[in-house]
């Protein structure tokens, strides 16, 4: 999202009501449950995934789960954009992409941020989302890992 300026145009334009910066604007000591409820059902969320099957699975890896909730259930649209080097076989080639692949990335990622690294924590495989609720856009591009 940061690569094609959506994390700024939403967190800094005024435009949107951004949980993100009501969220940096809260103590995660004195009102962690408060960030955790705010984060837990917005209007809108977009993200991405770390892989998508042939067949349309969805695999979405985290190290705290703090946006699975939404994904899985509680947005109310979610809106994944996704380059196209996520695109896999099936569902074990995509649980091996976010081990091998993209874990490893993260944790080098927030090492330079200062942080002692990343883990896979918790792991999102949505088979089928009946409502159309998720709208997936699929980028002919690299975008993350």
């Amino acid at each position: 999202m940061q690569a094609l300026g959506i994390t700024r145009e939403i967190d800094e334009s005024g435009r949107f009501d951004s949980v993100r910066a009501r969220l940096s604007a809260l103590d995660r000591e004195t009102q962690g449950r408060e960030m955790r409820k705010l984060g837990a059902a917005p209007d809108y969320i977009v993200g991405s995934a770390h892989a998508v099957t042939d067949d349309g699975q969805i695999v979405i890896g985290s190290g705290s789960g703090s946006q699975l909730g939404a994904y899985a259930y509680a947005g109310g649209n979610v809106i994944l954009v996704i380059g196209h080097q996520k695109l896999v076989r099936d569902l074990d080639e995509g649980l091996r992409r976010v081990r091998e692949y993209s874990l490893p990335r993260e944790y080098a990622r927030m090492q330079t941020l200062g942080y002692p690294g990343s883990l896979l924590a918790k792991t999102l495989i949505i088979h089928h989302e009946p409502s159309g609720r998720i709208k997936v856009i699929l980028v002919p591009e690299t975008l993350g890992f």
